[in-house]
């Protein structure tokens, strides 16, 4: 593993080793996990490519992005602007994030009555940091294939859906995905950067996306800047597409989510 992601995963087990003393907070409104398979399929139906936003402040490789809008106006701009999903970085330390940003989220869209599911995307090691996530009011949660041991894989998904979290399982490699299926997975990102060599590479995601079953959601994790890029993906069987820091570079994010949703038409 790279430096970064092991140094995140040790701050990881710290949270962990805090959260288990804690009590979980009260559950923040009701899971919306189910819609979340549906909302996102797209293949076989003469349909656009579902956008997925991201709300995250910083990264370790991007530095630090925008913040001129809140935590609940960037997700009440990417709702009304028509994404499908939203997610919100859960990490503090190295994104800016939190599950209090989740909590945010949620509040916003459900005070203007808007019904987006929101993705909780932490680097989930334990049962607890999924509790967490469900409390705060997320829909779904990630899960990484790369930094967890085989059979807790699987473990963690029913976990997660026993909570009424639909996990978006990520993976990088043709054996990772092997690993979601035989987890149960049944949406399925594909990061094409390589999260131990941070190394993007377009060609294998796209050979990994392929590989993903019809009967399963596939979605498109990284590396799309722009409408371009976002026109090239949805002329593919991918059902959806992560957007993150080309919309966090916006502090008026509404004119770039409507050039991409517009390219994502096909």
């Amino acid at each position: 593993m790279t430096n970064v992601l092991e140094a995140i995963l040790q701050t990881k087990r710290e949270e962990i080793r805090a959260l288990a003393s804690t009590p979980c907070r009260p559950r923040l409104g009701d899971p919306r996990g189910a819609s979340v398979v549906a909302g996102l399929v797209r293949r076989g139906q003469p349909d656009t490519l579902r956008l997925v936003t991201e709300i995250k402040r910083r990264s370790p490789s991007a530095g630090p992005l925008s913040t001129a809008l809140s935590v609940a106006d960037r997700a009440l701009a990417y709702a009304r602007g028509g994404a499908t999903m939203i997610s919100v970085l859960c990490d503090a330390r190295y994104f800016d994030g939190g599950f209090d940003h989740v909590v945010e989220a949620r509040q916003a869209l459900d005070g203007a009555g808007l019904a987006v599911p929101i993705l909780a995307k932490e680097f989930v090691l334990d049962e607890r940091q999924l509790e967490e996530a469900a409390a705060c009011g997320a829909d779904a949660v990630l899960l990484i294939v790369r930094i967890v041991d085989g059979g807790r894989l699987g473990q963690l998904v029913t976990r997660a859906r026993a909570l009424g979290l639909e996990p978006l399982v990520e993976v990088v490699t043709e054996e990772e995905l092997s690993l979601a299926l035989d987890a149960d997975a049944k949406v399925i990102g594909v990061n094409a950067r390589d999260l131990d060599t941070l190394v993007m590479d377009a060609a294998r995601a796209a050979r990994v996306l392929a590989a993903i079953p019809d009967d399963r959601i596939a979605v498109h994790l990284s590396g799309l800047k722009g409408p371009e890029d976002v026109a090239a993906v949805a002329k593919t069987d991918v059902d959806a597409a992560l957007m993150g820091e080309a919309l966090m570079r916006e502090d008026d994010p509404a004119p770039l989510l409507q050039a991409m949703l517009a390219a994502a038409r096909t």
